[in-house]
């Protein structure tokens, strides 16, 4: 939760002082598998309350929990030849 509360701080910060850009964009992986479920729950609704408007927040993580709020997903699953990607909506 501490690093999930600095990295949003940050990107406020950045905003700010690069004179008014607005990042419209986020990608978070800020260890999601360590939080209990009711912090899991608090964590994915304050990401969630962010793509209000034009904002993307992508969120990178293995949390079955996760997995199934998340409605549109890109998927990357390991396999001998490689990887592969696929897109879930």
């Amino acid at each position: 939760m501490a690093s999930l509360s600095l990295a949003l701080g940050l990107s406020d910060e950045v905003q700010s002082s690069a004179g008014g850009i607005q990042i419209d964009t986020m990608f978070v992986d800020e260890g999601f598998g360590s939080l209990d479920p009711e912090a899991l729950d608090m964590a994915y609704k304050a990401l969630a309350g962010l793509t209000e408007g034009n904002r993307l927040v992508g969120i990178i993580s293995h949390v079955a929990d996760l997995k199934e709020r998340i409605d549109k997903q890109v998927v990357v699953t390991k396999e001998k030849s490689g990887s592969s990607i696929k897109m879930v909506v």
